[in-house]
């Protein structure tokens, strides 16, 4: 049975160094090679090293490797991954490529570079049956193939990683005409599952699928950002969320990759792409042209589209004017259409509603849609054998909400062909014909395969649980209008939130114990998990602001009560529940993660209980449950509670969060039992799993008593850190305020260290101090600047 446990990455740049990072995320050990200097640095000539001297040698990987340590955002999941990285470089090291399972080169984008290295250098070292691959945005995989043997040739293709590895979910494959296709089956499925990638087939064909779509896409902006004469500000304003696409829409995306890199690309499509009936406009406008010569390279650079400078200790970001070729201030244009599409939050009603409108923005929006997807309808099967793969193209290789087809269904194919000819604008026969690109039957997703004019089934892995086919089928059992119980099959129930952002409210509290008397009565378990942007962004800010600014303390009251009701409910179930948390699980998801018997984390998951951020504590359980974590380590290693208690406050104090799942151990917010899936499609699934593990023998527990407090000796030692820390600077007299009422209740409250308290009791001094906090006014500053800024305020 074919495994990969070593891998080989032969070039350490950014992309080279940043894939490898990756594959040590996975627990997978890595060799890194690169060229050797042929000249020696003034610090190596300071310590009379030689061109022959090991660290001189491998210098270049060596210094790449090491600059992994400080990028932004981090490549490794935890820093101690680098460790299962060996460095190296081509002339005295590529023998042990003979050791690894998949090669890959990822040199330059140069073809006579990449034809010598894997003459030159792979090929006498290969070992027999290993994968290699090639990581090109764009080059051709087959003209690559002609340098290999036969026997390697089976086992080469094209893994695209797009930057940076670690958070980018596409992945496009591109096999050559001689690779076995057993290798590409084995590579979607290792890379889905270890990598955690979201895999796209690509034909041999320029830039693949994302980039063939994302980089017109840009082109097409800039052709009608002239012709309508916008600034990009505001074509940005309009062309980003209000369709579908990131914040970062068109020209800060254009940044984000690099102004140069964009015009590199237009050019090569230009050469590349000569019977691409939109080939002239690749052709780089002379204002492009302007930028690139004058360094406006985008982020990279500081300027490009966008610059950020300081103005009376603001940041203020001016954009670029292609006109007069100057940065002028911004003029935050507001298009009717936009404030109107951008307070919903259905992407497809969005889109819908977008494309109706009338003004400026509207048109502009509307238009590099229009061209967009006429121009991907056009590229299938040049560079896809179905709209499936475009699709997920577009929303894992560029973030978008909905993929190109997506968008049309949504739109509504038959009012998009007749809006586009009424522009004068030619629409190919075959989509005249098209009433939908895919629909739901009988609980099946089926596409329109535009090759055999026949909707055929979208597949589906084994390990995927879709909640959207599983509505299909029927499977809600009881649902309101912030959450739903559905039925995941095997005895196992799942409690889905859908509130905005998911964030914690009365119908997700009431749906908590219904969704676990159902499980109790009618199944095995219970998981707790939806498929929306993020597992939970906390609790509803805007009614406690509300309830807060209008004094209503008692409803407060009542609102805290019923949430330590709900995270209870979970902790004390019957049959076990399991937590499937991603993205954000923070404040009040985090708490529903802490109650639950365990969790099974995506690995970007970023938890934390960081209420002391907007002037308030963790009370729905939150506190509590640190300050049992605490009495329980204590009392397991027979030692001095005090390192647990300061290690647990400052968590919450300083309103940390991890930064990916693995971080979540060392806070002890996970633990053993516990499991990081790398997949966001296994994840509900891998959740499921461990509700059935659980039920074979699962204890129910009861609320705790008899803990030990830590008292108030233990609170007093960090309310002196408190004030030390208020009188050098480091935090506010206000924060001092908050760190107080957090020390109070994780230490049990103003007892005598070892008095026996209970969980009940913890949990009313959760609520006491949560609600004196309330009616602090600098906690309601904090909370109304949290909600218009989206930015904790420091008072």
């Amino acid at each position: 049975m074919r495994q990969i446990n070593k891998a080989a990455v032969l070039g350490s740049g950014v992309m080279g160094s940043t894939i490898a990072a990756h594959l040590a995320n996975a627990g997978i050990e890595v060799l890194v090679l690169d060229i050797v200097p042929k000249e020696l640095t003034d610090e190596e000539k300071t310590k009379g090293l030689t061109l022959n001297d090991p660290e001189v040698r491998n210098r270049i990987a060596n210094n790449n490797i090491a600059g992994l340590k400080k990028m932004k955002p981090a490549p490794f999941y935890l820093p101690e991954n680098i460790k299962l990285i060996e460095t190296g470089n081509f002339e005295d090291d590529i023998h042990k490529i003979t050791e690894a399972d998949w090669i890959i080169e990822v040199v330059v984008e140069n073809m006579k570079i990449k034809h010598d290295v894997l003459k030159n250098k792979i090929i006498p070292n290969y070992k027999d049956g290993a994968i290699l691959s090639t990581n090109t945005s764009g080059l051709s995989v087959n003209d690559m193939a002609e340098v290999l043997p036969e026997d390697i040739r089976k086992n080469f293709l094209v893994t695209h990683f797009f930057n940076p590895p670690r958070y980018m979910r596409l992945l496009e494959l591109v096999p050559c005409k001689y690779t076995d296709k057993s290798v590409v089956d084995f590579m979607e499925k290792f890379i889905s599952k270890r990598l955690g990638k979201g895999i796209v087939f690509a034909k041999d064909t320029p830039n693949f699928v994302g980039n063939r779509i994302g980089v017109y896409l840009i082109f097409s902006a800039i052709k009608h950002l002239q012709e309508m004469n916008l600034t990009v500000e505001e074509a940005d304003a309009a062309a980003g969320q209000a369709i579908g696409l990131p914040k970062t829409a068109v020209f800060r995306l254009a940044d984000l990759v690099g102004v140069d890199t964009i015009g590199h690309i237009g050019k090569n499509s230009y050469e590349l792409l000569k019977d691409d009936e939109e080939r002239e406009i690749y052709r780089l406008p002379d204002f492009l042209e302007g930028m690139i010569e004058k360094g406006l390279h985008g982020n990279k650079t500081k300027k490009g589209f966008y610059k950020k400078e300081k103005v009376e200790g603001k940041s203020v970001i001016y954009y670029y004017d292609y006109n007069s070729g100057e940065y002028k201030e911004p003029a935050k244009p507001k298009f009717n259409s936009v404030q109107t599409v951008k307070q919903l939050d259905d992407p497809k009603e969005r889109v819908k509603r977008m494309v109706a409108f009338d003004d400026k923005g509207a048109e502009f929006a509307w238009r590099v849609l229009r061209d967009g997807l006429l121009y991907a309808f056009k590229r299938i099967p040049e560079i896809a054998d179905d709209i499936v793969n475009v699709d997920n193209a577009m929303r894992w290789g560029f973030n978008w909400e909905l993929g190109p087809f997506e968008i049309m269904d949504a739109i509504g194919v038959k009012k998009f062909v007749k809006k586009a000819k009424n522009d004068g604008v030619e629409v190919p026969d075959g989509l005249e014909q098209i009433e939908s690109f895919y629909k739901l039957e009988n609980g099946v997703k089926y596409y329109y395969d535009l090759t055999s004019g026949e909707y055929k089934e979208v597949p589906v892995k084994y390990d995927k649980i879709d909640f959207e086919i599983l509505k299909s089928k029927n499977r809600i059992v009881e649902s309101n209008a912030g959450a739903s119980i559905l039925d995941i099959g095997d005895g196992v129930f799942c409690l889905e939130f859908h509130s905005k952002m998911n964030a914690i409210s009365g119908d997700i509290m009431n749906m908590t114990p219904k969704a676990i008397a159902r499980a109790e009565n009618e199944g095995v378990g219970l998981v707790i998990g939806n498929q929306g942007k993020a597992f939970s962004a906390g609790a509803n800010l805007m009614l406690l602001a509300v309830a807060a600014a209008e004094g209503a303390f008692d409803d407060i009251n009542m609102m805290v009560k019923q949430f330590q009701k709900a995270t209870m409910s979970i902790k004390y179930s019957k049959v076990p529940v399991v937590a499937a948390p991603f993205n954000l699980a923070l404040g009040g998801g985090c708490e529903y993660s802490l109650h639950s018997d365990a969790r099974v984390a995506h690995a970007e998951t970023y938890m934390g209980l960081v209420e002391a951020g907007v002037g308030l504590l963790p009370a729905g359980g939150g506190t509590k449950e640190l300050a049992i974590k605490a009495i329980d380590k204590a009392a397991k290693f027979e030692t001095d509670v005090s390192p647990f208690i300061f290690k647990y406050f400052k968590q919450i104090g300083m309103a940390q969060h991890s930064m990916g799942a693995w971080e979540l151990f060392n806070m002890d917010y996970m633990g053993e039992g516990d499991a990081v899936c790398m997949d966001i499609d296994r994840l509900i699934y891998d959740a499921k799993t461990k509700v059935l593990d659980l039920a074979r023998n699962y204890v129910p527990g009861k609320p705790r008593t008899g803990l030990k407090a830590p008292g108030r000796s233990v609170a007093a030692s960090i309310k002196v850190q408190l004030w030390n820390m208020m009188q050098g600077g480091f935090i506010t007299e206000y924060e001092k305020y908050i760190g107080e009422m957090i020390a109070d209740v994780i230490t049990g409250g103003d007892v005598n260290a070892g008095t026996l308290i209970t969980e009940d009791y913890l949990l009313d001094l959760e609520r006491e101090k949560f609600l004196k906090l309330c009616g602090q006014k600098k906690t309601l500053e904090r909370i109304q600047h949290m909600l218009k800024k989206g930015k904790p305020l420091r008072n």
